[in-house]
């Protein structure tokens, strides 16, 4: 079956060329206007691949991604970006909500289309890998396994794991600036986490700091966890909370904008 892509963007002359750029690649293409009418397009008949921009009226994409990346049937969902917006720290942000791949406009339509084979061939084989070897893990052994967060982002690799109801340590390293963040999980939910290298945070707190992390390795090993449960919603729930703090933080600090678009 070709691969479903959806595509995303309040221009409608950009979506007929990005759909030009694509026609010949035997991909099944669909558009969305705003953020908004393409989650429910994903929420209905999940996509293989979502491109997208970043300032449309109504839901952004950054709360798209975002919001992808905190649902179970979508968290893996590969997600590149196609903005006039192309500051270092542009870029940054979208890695850090669960991006993929990240492309300036104006763009060349044959990069695009190298990108969006290069990050569906990428994402299938990642992510299949990752699957594997969580399922590997048996609940009672000190099996486990680990990758880098470059890979498979953290609100990804916490919706695998809940799907697969692990239970165990979960420790995320930063690396620029050096931060580390212990999670524990009982049947694939976070029940409690705390930064041992960095900010103090506890709780969710320490939750919702790791999830801006788009760059590090992560190690998981299957233990028992006996411990009060700290947290007190499901991770969908944290995820789903951390990408608004995310997006309200990108908003006040002046990342996205009110209207319009930059062409």
């Amino acid at each position: 079956m070709p691969a479903k892509i959806l595509v995303v963007d309040d221009d409608p002359w950009i979506q007929r060329v990005v759909v030009a750029a694509l026609r010949g690649q035997e991909y099944a293409l669909t558009t969305a206007s705003d953020g908004t009418v393409a989650l429910a397009k994903a929420m209905a008949d999940p996509p293989d691949l979502v491109i997208s921009d970043v300032m449309m009226p109504g839901m952004s994409g950054w709360t798209l991604v975002a919001r992808l990346r905190a649902s179970p049937r979508l968290a893996l969902t590969p997600f590149i970006f196609l903005t006039a917006l192309d500051s270092a720290e542009d870029k940054l942000q979208g890695f850090r909500l669960g991006a993929d791949d990240y492309l300036p406009k104006p763009f060349r339509p044959e990069e695009l289309a190298a990108r969006v084979a290069s990050v569906l061939r990428r994402s299938q084989h990642l992510h299949a890998e990752t699957r594997d070897q969580i399922r590997e893990v048996g609940p009672s052994s000190a099996r486990g396994f680990n990758g880098n967060l470059e890979d498979i982002g953290v609100a990804s690799l916490l919706v695998l794991l809940e799907m697969e109801r692990k239970t165990g340590l979960l420790v995320l390293h930063h690396r620029e600036p050096d931060e580390r963040c212990r999670l524990f999980l009982s049947q694939g939910r976070i029940v409690d986490a705390v930064m041992d290298v960095g900010p103090q945070a506890l709780h969710v707190d320490a939750v919702y700091h790791a999830l801006r992390w788009s760059a590090g390795q992560f190690e998981f090993r299957a233990l028992p966890v006996e411990m009060r449960d700290q947290i007190g919603t499901s991770t969908t729930a944290v995820l789903m909370e951390g990408a608004r703090r995310m997006d309200e933080s990108s908003r006040e600090e002046g990342v996205d904008l009110p209207e319009g678009d930059l062409l």
